[in-house]
């Protein structure tokens, strides 16, 4: 199983970039989304990748982000959808927005995907809802600057009814998401809701950083009076 490839761009095409891996070309299919994202040609760049195996074909697919990579293999696992349909999925949403779409149960967002009806992205929303929260909660691929400094603030919150409890909150936007979702998850707040609150808050600030997005999560879930 190829897992992860790393080489130079030769081209770029409509649906596929062409990966010089030592050599060997490598082809490897991408969302529309996932291909505006990388470098130009002739620049290196570092995919991971899904190997499709069938009786007369092979085909890779590549992910910027092993998050975008879990969700296409959710996505596959359900029924009525097929590799083009994730990567139609995934190039409309994009990750998050996938994640935002099935933790709200959102099927309506999962449908303006090209090729995908209302019944198949019911199926999808339905089928998938669960596995939203263990997905939210990974940290992106992406390997953090050595040399970044590490800011942290301390945010104060109300756990429960009863307790303040505090949260030490690093400033990474690109974990903001898995770190609100650990934060709410220590606040005893179970992983559904934690999710569902993420989600609904990333919708009104998609830009927000961790203790942002933590705030923001906690309103959703502060009891209605």
């Amino acid at each position: 199983m190829i897992g992860r490839l790393s080489g130079r761009i030769d081209y770029i095409g409509a649906e596929y970039v062409l990966l010089d891996v030592k050599g060997v070309g490598y082809i490897v299919h991408m969302s529309e989304r996932g291909l505006a994202s990388l470098p130009g040609t002739g620049q290196h760049v570092s995919l991971f990748t899904e190997l499709l195996v069938r009786e007369d074909l092979l085909q890779l697919f590549g992910f910027t982000t092993m998050i975008e990579k879990e969700w296409h293999r959710l996505l596959v696992s359900v029924q009525g959808i097929g590799a083009k349909a994730s990567m139609a999925i995934l190039g409309t949403l994009g990750p998050d927005g996938v994640s935002r779409a099935i933790a709200l149960g959102d099927w309506n967002a999962v449908k303006k995907a090209p090729g995908v009806g209302p019944k198949i992205a019911q199926r999808v929303v339905n089928e998938l809802k669960d596995k939203a929260p263990a997905i939210m909660s990974m940290h992106p691929g992406a390997m953090p600057a050595a040399d970044a400094p590490e800011e942290t603030e301390v945010i104060e919150a109300h756990g429960s009814a009863e307790a303040m409890t505090t949260i030490v909150a690093p400033h990474t936007s690109g974990n903001a998401q898995a770190e609100a979702m650990s934060a709410l998850q220590n606040l005893g707040y179970g992983p559904a809701d934690a999710a569902a609150a993420v989600a609904e808050a990333q919708g009104e600030g998609p830009d927000a950083d961790t203790p942002d997005l933590i705030r923001l999560a906690l309103r959703k879930l502060a009891p209605k009076k």
